[in-house]
């Protein structure tokens, strides 16, 4: 993932979380958390396979917490998910996203 698509990725998380009242620095930083993860782990992988590795490792849930998402972590977490999605699509994804337990 290219240093814009990373830095793009950090500002919308801020700017949904900002939108839900959620701190940005809270968001941003577990945001950069995950990424910084999610390349380690892809190592050397190249091309599609990484972009594949990539977008699976960070729409994946974390690992066990533990404490449980507050609501509105949850909201910046499926809003990230759903960020390709539109419309009754979306909507399905949300209500889905946001009834998980945790």
């Amino acid at each position: 993932m290219s240093i814009r698509a990373t830095a793009f990725t950090v500002a919308l998380t801020a700017a949904l979380s900002l939108s839900f009242g959620v701190t940005p620095s809270f968001a941003a930083n577990s945001q950069q958390s995950k990424m910084t993860d999610c390349n380690k782990q892809a190592g050397d992988k190249k091309g599609d396979d990484r972009k594949a590795f990539m977008k699976s490792c960070l729409s994946s849930a974390p690992a066990a917490a533990s404490e449980p998402m507050t609501q509105q972590q949850k909201m910046t977490a499926c809003n990230g998910q759903a960020a390709d999605k539109k419309g009754d699509d979306r909507k399905a994804f949300m209500k889905s996203c946001l009834s998980n337990k945790g």
